[in-house]
């Protein structure tokens, strides 16, 4: 059994896609995309056989895919940083000549690593020429554009645990009275509200340094 094969019949849950597409319709023609996570090749390919297998099982239609994932060289077990680990990147055109590449450029330009893009393409009986090539890296682009910024809030919604945390070993220092309640970020999280997640950590910083000041005034006077 090869090790995709022992990846798709694995116990693990199966993926879900991080974030999917405005549908774009074209005389017949239907094209939408979606991104999974996907640290390796294997990942990716059995994101990949599911979306094409089990989403869409029993219905014809191309499912265009290209990766990008940040991988541990043979040999290494990344202790060693940056030089442990190197990019593998793929595509599949699945019938679509020269698409599965576009889609790799569009992940390319926008800096997405760690995932595989899938757009699938529904053919309406009508040719339609260079335009579904375009249609294709704009279904991309759109799921390239969430993901990052996907990314980018889950890095703030860290951020601002640490500062809770932070400011809540400061207060305890400085015997002020903390609540028991641990903040919950899951509506701005959801709601991709990276404006209020920054507003939010500049605020913890603040609050952060204000404790650290009475606390130096507070062993000054002691």
């Amino acid at each position: 059994m090869s090790n995709l094969d022992s990846f798709v019949k694995s116990s693990r849950p199966p993926p879900t896609p991080v974030t999917t597409s405005q549908e774009i319709r074209d005389r017949g023609s239907a094209f939408v995309g979606n991104v999974y996570r996907a640290t390796t090749p294997d990942e990716a390919k059995a994101a990949v056989h599911h979306h094409k297998h089990v989403v869409h099982a029993g219905k014809e239609v191309y499912e265009i895919s290209a990766w990008r994932c940040m991988a541990l060289k043979a040999g290494r077990t990344g202790l060693g940083g940056p030089d442990d680990f190197e990019l593998k990147t793929g595509h599949d055109d699945d019938g679509e000549k020269w698409a599965g590449s576009r889609v790799l450029a569009v992940m390319q330009a926008k800096g997405v690593i760690d995932a595989v893009v899938i757009v699938s393409r529904w053919f309406g009986g009508t040719l339609l020429g260079p335009v579904r090539f375009t249609h294709i890296e704009t279904c991309a682009s759109e799921v390239c554009r969430k993901f990052k910024k996907v990314e980018e809030m889950e890095e703030c919604i860290q951020t601002l645990k640490t500062l809770d945390d932070l400011l809540a070993v400061l207060r305890a220092e400085l015997d002020t009275m903390i609540s028991d309640k641990t903040p919950d970020y899951s509506i701005i999280q959801q709601g991709l509200d990276l404006t209020k997640a920054k507003r939010l950590i500049h605020a913890r910083e603040s609050a952060i340094k204000n404790v650290k000041m009475l606390i130096a005034k507070r062993k000054a006077t002691t």
